[in-house]
């Protein structure tokens, strides 16, 4: 697999949470963090994810935003 977005995350699937349309697929990255994304149940058949089976997570953004709780 090639692709020009230069942040890809390979993983393992941890959970799949299936809806009507769409679903949250987690994976594990490592070091104690998971990554999740949103995609449709199509995508999830079409390429027949399943707990436990390798995955990439792959990230392709202008703009990521941090933010931080306001201390009162």
């Amino acid at each position: 697999m090639k692709l020009s977005a230069r942040n890809q995350l390979k993983g393992r699937i941890v959970t799949i949470k299936e809806g009507a349309v769409n679903a949250i697929v987690v994976l594990d990255i490592g070091g104690g963090n998971q990554i999740s994304a949103t995609i449709s149940m199509d995508a999830v058949k079409e390429l027949n994810l399943k707990v436990g089976s390798e995955a990439y997570a792959v990230i392709k953004a202008t703009s990521v935003m941090i933010g931080v709780e306001e201390i009162n």
